[in-house]
């Protein structure tokens, strides 16, 4: 006969521990080191890498190392696993609560037809918001962040780009791959530098390269900031294809970021309203 702690599902087993829930719930608003994870649940650096180490093991949280420096590593909570082992968690307890038998009590878990978990769907109302993305050449990374919000949230929401170093021109495999896999064009924008927004006020500051997390100006005391450790895929490889494959690889990374990001933007408060 199976122990009750056998019988538990992974994700019961994972996410019940006080200190495990509190590294997934930190980890839940954007990328962080094991430094600032320390800091957020008040733990020394042995016990948080003990249970992030645990959570990577179960396939909740991934890492990355920093593009800043090398010897750091960005911990981040993948959203989609999280997803699958929660809908995996309710059917374990009675198979009505299966999303894939009874999708109406579990929206945001129905499975699409590779078995992958949906994002959730955008609200009918978007608040007044405005959110900036940042990378290094605004290029790439920050200009297809910007390009897929906008989309999904139909204009309703102020989005910008920009970077700490602007290339020259939009990146052209960036440029084919939002016109070929989402049908959105942005061949006619123009890199452009945070320098330019100093000033400018905006809800959400969203870096997406870990150099400019570094660099990026503060935009007020109110400004919520989340990083998204994003790897640059124009250094993928030396071969065109290759860079056109790392391209498609960070747009639908960073899509499936924007499409969880946008219940938190749809239930966050108007600052002037």
């Amino acid at each position: 006969m199976a122990s009750s702690d056998q019988a538990l599902p992974a994700f019961v087993r994972l996410a019940g521990h006080a200190l495990r829930w509190r590294l997934l719930t930190e980890l839940a608003a954007g990328d962080l080191r094991v430094r600032e994870l320390m800091t957020l649940v008040e733990a020394p650096q042995n016990l948080v890498s003990y249970h992030l180490r645990l959570l990577r093991d179960g396939g909740l949280v991934t890492a990355t190392r920093s593009s800043r420096d090398g010897r750091d590593s960005y911990y981040r909570l993948d959203l989609d696993r999280c997803a699958q082992a929660l809908a995996g968690a309710g059917a374990a307890l009675h198979p009505a609560l299966h999303p894939a038998l009874h999708p109406a009590l579990h929206p945001a878990l129905r499975p699409d037809l590779r078995g992958v978990p949906e994002p959730p769907a955008p609200p009918p109302r978007w608040p007044r918001l405005s959110v900036l993305f940042a990378c290094t050449g605004n290029s790439a990374r920050s200009p297809i962040a910007e390009a897929l919000l906008r989309h999904h949230t139909a204009g309703r929401v102020t989005v910008t780009s920009a970077g700490s170093r602007p290339a020259a021109r939009m990146h052209p495999h960036a440029v084919r791959v939002l016109r070929e896999q989402y049908g959105i064009e942005i061949a006619d924008r123009r890199p452009r530098h945070l320098d330019t927004l100093r000033g400018h006020r905006f809800d959400y500051v969203i870096t997406l390269c870990d150099k400019v997390r570094e660099a990026c100006p503060e935009f007020g005391d109110h400004v919520r900031r989340i990083h998204w450790s994003t790897p640059d895929p124009a250094a993928a490889g030396r071969s065109e294809q290759d860079v056109h494959a790392a391209l498609v690889r960070a747009a639908a990374d960073i899509d499936t970021r924007i499409r969880y990001l946008l219940p938190v933007l749809a239930h966050t408060p108007e600052a002037h309203s």
